[in-house]
């Protein structure tokens, strides 16, 4: 039994000593495992004994383990300092060990109480440094593009070389190549400590991509209502291979594939299928290196709206509120359209219920959608509303205009104190300030709510870009050198042209515009002025506008280039109008009314009249111009996203011919001096009407893609057939359309793809008939104040004709490309396009071609 016994108290002996050496073991790792997840705070202590939560006073600190940084670094990172009181254990130790590892300097802190001297403890610090970065090399892809991942993973040298750093290093590579369809992308990344220097490690990454995985196919099944082909199509960034597919790649990006499995049940659900849901997606790779997506769906059943109840209404009548709605009984239910019939969409001219109520005073309001019996196939939905009390307009300010007056943001504010709240009128002051030209597009309103008093303050934030332009450039052209002088000043003040304290350098603030230009070469000069004031007496929109300008132009001898002053056009004119915003049919709309007046001077300068040449005479141009518009396009002036733009105009002389009884015929038997003096005395006062018509819409996919759609046409008649059409006012169609020097009424159409004016039968003297349609898709790069940028694509057509029997609205010269417009509030707007004219030049057999244009001052 002894001995048994003693077997047994053996036996145990053994069990606990196990049992207290795994315990042991398995505290040291748990403690190894602590130490690199959180910091490190309890002091490991040699055999000296201490009173502990006793306080006492650190007499100094010593540190061990050092390779480049010194003691007293170390001691500074720690912020401990010698007579500090401190306890063991306690927070300031904590805090300082703390310290150390969120320096990154470090990859282990040990603490150890070296000795204790009375009151005083002696700390010694045992820190084990991470070594730095020296060089990065990586290989397995070109140089270029291993200089660029080093600059992106922003690997420089000198950083602190951790684990994670390491890892997250790694996994960057990987998803930079897997994101671009390299699926199979492995990445080797090994530190080797540099012995050149003391602690610092060179890292070698080694990317190996392999080949560019192609999605083979995606395969649906449990889908019954949508086909295979419908179901791909709602994926809008992942697609499948097949020839001939070069705008959108084949390659599987796991976000954007996650992104499209929500836009599939997205799709379902505005179909009426609520309860659909993905079972299932796999991935799998097949033998040709390329993978098929395996998707498992459940569509449930299609429901539809059964009643559609309103609660709280008292505004408006439950039958007004449901053709607002737009929703019947019956109607597949759609969730994604109701949230939008009831919240908005989120757009400026969003029509939904929250909307009605807030255009109306209910600032307070709120509407909301929900759904409180589904049977079978049929939700019941009730919209709930709370009216509250209406909310009027307290206070209205503007803040941010360094340089424009008050007065003229407040103008053309549709918010004012007292009024009831309207969110319409706040999102319509955003676009007329935008529309002034003078700020950035994002105008933000600060609405303020007083909820007790029932009561709104509102503020608009206003960012200030230049008001003034400048265009200074020389350049050669055309035989001879061109200088140009412009001065464009689109916020000036006249009112404080005599104050010497409002010069900055010129008074502005006011919202004028004055216009000053020069141009000159060996061949022309041309000089104008103009002013103009959008608010006439300051009280009303009604607009006054004036210009003068003078040209001189010069015949060329094409054989030798040389200029011939004798052979001259002098052109005097000067114009005065008058513009008035409407409110019927509604306040977009625009009368313009002008009355201009030319002087030609001809010496022995040829102008072709049908057969005819005229070269010599005065010729006087008085005309009256009305033009009726119709502009909703907004918020900015220089990136419109929504709205559209119309304007009808005339422009006509008097019938002088139709009433003085002055016979216009040209006899044929004349000589041709007599011929061009009968033809310059029947110009003596040039007769003509024109009509235009333009159309722009925009359309907007997102705030920064934009779709504009242009149409228009313009014709140039006359009143009698012996005098026939007029050697002015004519149409130039091809090219960039930018209008050159000319003062002699030529309208210049823009068609990219071809040579400037090309389109335009130039041996008439020019179209007196055009048409134009356009499709342009502009995207957004930026907005800031500095400059605004952004790109466009487009399609062109469009064509100009002798007179009306021949014109043909479908025979037209087409035209496509790419191009990028700069605004920049010193320089205007500046562009360049590629264009490619798919059809030839008149009396040319060779289609046109590509063709590079470059934009300066064009209108937006």
């Amino acid at each position: 039994m002894e001995k048994q016994a003693n077997k047994l108290q053996s036996s145990i002996s053994v069990v606990l000593v196990f049992t207290a050496l795994f315990f042991t073991l398995f505290a040291n790792s748990q403690n190894k495992i602590d130490s690199l997840t959180t910091i490190k705070t309890d002091t490991i202590l040699k055999n000296i004994s201490f009173e502990k939560g006793k306080e006492y006073i650190l007499g100094g600190i010593s540190v061990i383990g050092l390779k480049k940084f010194t003691e007293e670094t170390v001691r500074v990172f720690t912020g401990l300092k010698p007579g500090l009181k401190i306890k063991l254990p306690g927070d300031k130790l904590t805090s300082a060990i703390k310290k150390l590892y969120e320096s990154k300097q470090f990859s282990n802190v040990d603490v150890y109480l070296e000795k204790i001297d009375g009151e005083s403890i002696y700390l010694q610090f045992d820190v084990q440094e991470l070594p730095q970065l020296n060089t990065v090399k990586i290989s397995g892809i070109s140089k270029s593009k291993a200089k660029d991942l080093i600059k992106d993973a922003e690997l420089k040298t000198g950083a602190m070389v951790t684990d994670n750093l390491i890892v997250t290093t790694k996994n960057y590579f990987e998803k930079k190549y897997t994101d671009k369809g390299y699926l199979k992308t492995k990445v080797n990344l090994v530190t080797q400590k540099d012995s050149s220097d003391v602690n610092v490690v060179n890292m070698s990454i080694l990317i190996d991509k392999g080949n560019k995985i192609k999605i083979k196919d995606i395969n649906f099944t449990g889908n019954q209502s949508l086909s295979n082909s419908k179901l791909r199509k709602t994926m809008k960034n992942t697609k499948r291979k097949f020839f001939g597919r070069f705008w959108k790649s084949s390659k599987y990006i796991e976000d954007e594939y996650r992104e499209d499995l929500e836009g599939i049940l997205e799709t379902y659900s505005k179909l009426g299928y609520r309860d659909a849901r993905i079972l299932s997606d796999n991935l799998i790779w097949n033998n040709d290196n390329t993978i098929t997506l395996e998707i498992e769906l459940e569509e449930g059943r299609q429901y539809r709206f059964s009643e559609i109840l309103f609660v709280g209404n008292k505004e408006y009548t439950d039958e007004y509120l449901k053709q607002f709605l737009r929703i019947e009984k019956g109607d597949v239910y759609n969730g994604v359209v109701l949230k939008e019939r009831v919240s908005g969409d989120g757009s400026p001219t969003s029509q939904d219920l929250s909307t009605l109520y807030q255009d109306n005073g209910f600032l307070f309001s709120s509407v909301n959608a929900v759904e409180t019996k589904v049977k079978n196939d049929s939700i019941t939905v009730e919209i709930r509303i709370r009216e509250d009390e209406k909310a009027t307009i307290k206070k209205v300010t503007v803040s941010g205009n360094d340089k424009t007056n008050d007065h003229v943001l407040f103008r053309e504010l549709r918010v004012k104190p007292g009024d009831l709240f309207s969110r319409s009128a706040i999102i319509r002051s955003i676009r007329e300030i935008g529309q002034l030209g003078f700020f950035d597009q994002a105008v933000t309103p600060d609405v303020n709510p007083d909820y007790q008093n029932k009561t709104t303050d509102i503020n608009f934030n206003v960012v200030e870009k230049g008001g003034s332009q400048i265009e200074l450039q020389g350049g050669y052209g055309g035989g001879s050198f061109i200088g140009t002088l412009g001065l464009s000043f689109n916020n000036f003040s006249l009112r404080n042209i005599f104050n010497k304290e409002a010069y900055k350098p010129l008074p502005m603030g006011d919202g004028q515009t004055l216009s000053i230009r020069l141009q000159s070469s060996r061949t022309y000069n041309t000089y104008s002025f103009s002013f103009s004031e959008p608010w006439l007496g300051g009280k009303k929109p009604q607009s006054l506008s004036f210009s003068v300008y003078s040209s001189n132009q010069f015949q060329i001898n094409p054989q030798n280039f040389q200029v011939d002053k004798s052979q001259s056009l002098g052109i005097i004119g000067a114009s005065i109008g008058l513009g008035k915003r409407l409110k019927w049919p509604d306040d977009f709309f625009q009368l313009s009314q002008s009355i201009s007046y030319q002087s030609f001077k001809l010496n022995n300068y040829g102008f072709r009249v049908g057969s005819n040449i005229l070269s010599n005479g005065t010729l006087n141009n008085l005309a009256y111009n009305i033009s009726f518009t119709r502009n909703s396009s907004g918020p900015s002036l220089i990136f419109p996203t929504y709205g559209s733009e119309f304007s009808i105009g005339l422009k006509a002389t008097f019938p002088y011919s139709l009433v003085n009884g002055k016979d216009y015929s040209v006899p044929e038997d004349l000589t041709l001096a007599e011929t061009s003096a009968k033809i310059a005395e029947n110009y003596k006062w040039l007769e003509y009407y024109k009509i235009s018509a333009k159309g722009k819409w925009y359309t907007s996919f997102t705030d920064k893609l934009v779709l504009m759609t242009n149409i228009e046409t313009g014709f140039l008649g006359f009143y009698n057939e012996d005098v026939g059409q007029t050697p002015f006012e004519r149409y130039f169609v091809g090219g960039d359309g930018v209008a050159a020097f000319q003062l002699d009424g030529r309208e210049t159409i823009g068609l990219r793809g071809y040579e400037n004016s090309r389109l335009t039968p130039l041996e008439n003297g020019g179209g007196t008939i055009y048409n134009k349609y356009q499709l342009e898709l502009r995207y957004s790069i930026t907005d800031s104040p500095s400059a605004s940028i952004y790109a466009v694509g487009f399609l062109e057509a469009g064509n100009s004709y002798d007179d009306f029997n021949l014109f043909n609205p479908f025979e037209v010269k087409r035209s496509a490309g790419l191009g990028i417009r700069v605004f920049m509030p010193a320089f205007g707007l500046l562009g360049i396009d590629f264009a490619h004219g798919f059809d030839p030049l008149p009396g040319q057999v060779e289609k046109s071609g590509w063709q590079t244009h470059f934009i300066i001052g064009r209108q937006f």
